[in-house]
């Protein structure tokens, strides 16, 4: 059994990195705004922009670092956390395009009370 080797591929790390931050970006603004007194749900909407912002760069970081691994013929490595990175970015920006889908409703809700 091989040892496990550090990845050469700094962008797979990234994306990983930035997909999982896309997707805790739109829950931590909302947990923000329950334990905060001074943050309303409707300014905890900032989390929507952040959350995507970080979705679409993980998804470009991880199309540097599966065309890296293409271009080394996967000595590279980062195969795995590319793809988990952009698996994160996705949701990232699902949760962000629903989270802002949400807050538009709540919006026109308090708008015409």
């Amino acid at each position: 059994m091989a040892a496990p080797t550090r990845s050469s591929n700094p962008a797979a790390t990234a994306a990983l990195a930035a997909g999982l931050l896309a997707v805790a970006a739109l829950p931590a603004a909302v947990a923000l705004a329950q334990l905060s007194a001074r943050v309303r749900l409707v300014q905890a909407a900032a989390g929507a922009p952040v959350a995507a912002l970080l979705g679409v760069a993980a998804l470009v970081l991880a199309r540097r670092a599966r065309r890296l691994s293409e271009r080394t013929l996967g000595r590279a490595g980062g195969e795995g956390a590319a793809r988990a990175g952009r698996i994160l970015g996705v949701l990232g920006l699902c949760l962000a395009a629903s989270g802002a889908i949400a807050i538009g409703f709540y919006g026109l809700l308090v708008h015409y009370q």
